[in-house]
């Protein structure tokens, strides 16, 4: 399993749109991806999930992986967030 923190750093967080482009991201990998705020993990590839965590601008999250391309995976989603998603 490789774990990775990250503050989400776009102002409205991850809302539609840009939780869109986390999905889509996540699912490139075969790894089965996690995000977890606070004491709550959601599956990276659900959007429903994703949204349920009502992640704001300024949130600490934690991404996590499992699979043979978790390494990959979470410093790719990391990378996304980290750039604000182009907003």
């Amino acid at each position: 399993m490789f774990v990775k923190d990250v503050v989400v750093q776009n102002q409205v967080g991850l809302h539609a749109r840009p939780a869109t482009f986390f999905i889509q991201k996540a699912n490139e990998f075969r790894s089965t991806i996690w995000v977890e705020k606070e004491d709550r993990r959601v599956n990276a590839k659900s959007l429903l999930g994703v949204l349920s965590l009502g992640i704001v601008g300024g949130t600490p999250i934690r991404i996590l992986a499992d699979g043979e391309d978790e390494e990959t995976a979470v410093t790719a989603l990391v990378s996304l967030v980290e750039s604000g998603f182009a907003e």
